[in-house]
């Protein structure tokens, strides 16, 4: 009965501690502190063709996203692909249920096809998302 009476207070103590402890994920080979709330960005779309477009007259695309999460979403950067390309987003927290816009305008200097990526990272649970754009500049 001693024995018995050990084992469950042990069973209880080892429960009643897991319960206190940070929940932990395996990133990277390595143990990180997860909170249970987490932020998530979904895209209406990822790419954008502009097709045809006339040299030396910039476009721009909106890429819009909802934080379908239960945390607030936070832009922490947005990369574009080469000095061609430039980006304008929120820089205040998306709530969850709320969405917002990432401008990407393309300044159309060379003629030819080209493609541009944008890597936006957030504290999204993916961390990191890449947009796209591409089209081709018409000879005047």
């Amino acid at each position: 009965m001693k024995k018995f009476s050990m084992f469950s207070v042990s069973l209880m103590a080892s429960v009643l501690l897991m319960s206190f402890t940070p929940s932990l994920l395996l990133v990277n080979s390595k143990m990180e502190k997860v909170s249970p709330l987490a932020a998530k960005a979904t895209w209406a779309k990822e790419a954008h063709d502009f097709g045809e477009i006339k040299l030396k007259v910039p476009v721009s695309v909106e890429f819009t996203f909802t934080n379908t999460g239960d945390a607030p979403l936070i832009i922490k950067e947005v990369v574009t692909s080469c000095g061609c390309t430039a980006s304008d987003y929120a820089k205040e927290p998306i709530m969850p249920g709320k969405s917002s816009t990432i401008k990407v305008s393309y300044n159309a200097a060379n003629p030819g096809a080209f493609t541009k990526t944008i890597t936006v990272k957030s504290n999204d649970v993916t961390e990191s998302k890449m947009l796209t754009i591409k089209g081709v500049v018409q000879q005047s």
